[in-house]
C-alpha cells in the first residue's frame, strides 16, 4: 500500500492502506467510524479526496484510503471498489453529483475493508454486487478472527481497540455479493463490455476488471508503488508470490493503455504500464526464486533475510511491504515454522530461560547497561537484550529506558509505514510502563 513522488513522501498513497482490514469491515466502520477509531492516528484521515478526477470520458474516480471508481454507460453506472467507510460518504457524494444514473453493478476487487466500506451507500434496489467466489470464505475468515485482528489492527494503525463480543463461532459476517464467479465473469451494460478475472494476490478472493472499450484494467491491489506486503505484520494467511506474478502477467497480457490501481493514481500509456508492471513482477519473481534457491541450499530464513537484496534495476521501494518480511513469508509459507532445531519442537519458549541468563550476567542492571551501550550501533540487538532483562524483572527501569531508546532510534530512521506503526506501538507501551512507575 506512491507518495514518494508527491507531498506526503513518508507515507505513500497506500500508506495506511489496511486501516480497518479484517475486523473493521465496511458495515462496522460505518457504525463506528465517527466514534474515534482514528483518534490516536490523525494521519489515517489523510488522502481523503475532495474532488472527482476525470480519468476519461466515462471513468471517474475519487482518490482516498482506497480509491472509488465509477464507469458511466447509457444504461447506468458501474462502481469498482468503494473505499473505506470513513471516506466512502465523501466519495459517494462527489461521484453521485458527477452522474446521477442508477448503480447497476458494484464490483469488489477483494474483501478488505478499504475496498468494501461504502457498499451500503452505493447499493440500490436491483444493484448487482460482484465478487470472486472465495469472497465468502474470506469474510468468514475475517469474522472468525475478529477478536485477534481487532487488537492487531489497533496496534499497527494506532487505533482505539473496539469492543469485541463473545466469539460467534467459525462463520459470520455479512455476505454482500449477489454474483460470485470462479475464473471469469462478464457482462455488457450500455454497450460497454466488462470482463472480470480472478487475480489472487493480496487476498485469495482478489479480482481484476478489464474494460476493452477503454483498454483499461482495474488492478485493485495487485499493483501499488511499493514492494507488495507479501507478509503483513498484523497477521495473514500466506500471500503466494507466484500468485502475484501470475496476476501481473494477466494484466500485462491485456496490453492496457490505462491501469487503475485501488491505491494511487492511474498509469497511462502501454509503454509506461509495461515498464512498471514488468519491473514489479520481476522483483517479486526474483525474491521468490532467491528464497527457494536458498532453501534448497540449506540456508536458514534469517540468513536469507540478511542476504537477499533486489538488483538496482528491480528496486520498487519498500514504503509499505518490506523485503525481509516477504522473504520470511515466502519461506514459512512453503514449509512452516520448524527450523530443524529440536528445541523448537517443544512448548517451552527460549524466553523461559532468560531469567537464568540474567542471573548469570550479574542481574538486570548489567544487561540493561549493555543494551544502552549497543543501542546506538545496533538498536535491534539492544531490543533483544531488553527482552532478556525484562523477562527477569518486567518493571526494571533501566531496561525499559534502554528499550525506549532503541525503539526511538529505529523509529527515527524508519521509512516503512507498517514498521513505523509497530515501533510507535512499542514506544507507547514502553512509555506507559515507565509512567506507571512514577
Amino acid at each position: 500500500m506512491n507518495l514518494q513522488e508527491r507531498q506526503m513522501k513518508p507515507y505513500s498513497r497506500i500508506g495506511l492502506f489496511c486501516l480497518g482490514l479484517t475486523l473493521l469491515t465496511g458495515d462496522l466502520l460505518i457504525a463506528r467510524g465517527q466514534q474515534g477509531l482514528v483518534a490516536d492516528n490523525p494521519t489515517a484521515l489523510l488522502r481523503l479526496g475532495d474532488k472527482v478526477i476525470k480519468v476519461n470520458e466515462a471513468i471517474s474516480m475519487v482518490e482516498g484510503f482506497g480509491n472509488t471508481f465509477m464507469v458511466t454507460t447509457p444504461e447506468g453506472n458501474v462502481i469498482v471498489d468503494t473505499s473505506i467507510a470513513l471516506h466512502a460518504r465523501k466519495h459517494h457524494q462527489l461521484l453521485a453529483a458527477e452522474n446521477k444514473g442508477p448503480i447497476k453493478y458494484i464490483i469488489l476487487t477483494h474483501g478488505h475493508g478499504d475496498h468494501t466500506g461504502g457498499v451500503p451507500l452505493w447499493k440500490q434496489p436491483g444493484t448487482q454486487i460482484i465478487a470472486q467466489k472465495n469472497h465468502v470464505e474470506f469474510i468468514h475468515y475475517q469474522t472468525r478472527l475478529a477478536g485477534f485482528y481487532s487488537k492487531r489492527n489497533a496496534a499497527q494503525f494506532g487505533l482505539n481497540v473496539p469492543d469485541v463480543g463473545a466469539w460467534a463461532g467459525n462463520y459470520g459476517g455479512k455476505i454482500e455479493p449477489t454474483i460470485l464467479f470462479d475464473d471469469k465473469y462478464e457482462f455488457t451494460l450500455g454497450g460497454v463490455k466488462f470482463e472480470i478475472y480472478s487475480a489472487p494476490s493480496e487476498t485469495y478472493d482478489h479480482l481484476m476488471v478489464w474494460v476493452p472499450k477503454y483498454k483499461a484494467v482495474f488492478t485493485g491491489d495487485v499493483y501499488y508503488e511499493s514492494f507488495p506486503n507479501i507478509y503483513t505484520l498484523r497477521g495473514t494467511k500466506p500471500r503466494w508470490a507466484l500468485d502475484y506474478v501470475s496476476s501481473l502477467n494477466k494484466a500485462l497480457a491485456f496490453k492496457p493503455d490505462l491501469v487503475l490501481p485501488s491505491h494511487g493514481m492511474p498509469i497511462r500509456g502501454n509503454d509506461e504500464i509495461t515498464r512498471r508492471l514488468t519491473r514489479y513482477r520481476d522483483a517479486i519473481q526474483y525474491v521468490h526464486d532467491e528464497v527457494v534457491k536458498g532453501m534448497n541450499a540449506g540456508k536458514d530464513v534469517y540468513s536469507l533475510m540478511r542476504e537477499i537484496k533486489l538488483p538496482p534495476a528491480l528496486e520498487v521501494g519498500e514504503s509499505y511491504g518490506k523485503l525481509t518480511w516477504s522473504i520470511r513469508g515466502i519461506y514459512e509459507g512453503y514449509v512452516g515454522w520448524f527450523d530443524t532445531n529440536p528445541t523448537t519442537m517443544y512448548e517451552t519458549p527460549a524466553s523461559a530461560v532468560y531469567p537464568d541468563i540474567v542471573k548469570l550476567a550479574g542481574g538486570p542492571d548489567a544487561v540493561a547497561a549493555l543494551a544502552i551501550e549497543r543501542a546506538q550501533i545496533d538498536p535491534v540487538a539492544a531490543l533483544h537484550l531488553t527482552d532478556i532483562a525484562l523477562a527477569a524483572d518486567p518493571n526494571h527501569r533501566k531496561s525499559l529506558e534502554a528499550r525506549l531508546k532503541a525503539l526511538e532510534i529505529l523509529r527515527s530512521g524508519c521509512k516503512n509505514t507498517n514498521e513505523r506503526g509497530w515501533l510507535d506501538y512499542g514506544i507507547k507501551a514502553t512509555t506507559a510502563r515507565l509512567g506507571a512507575q512514577r
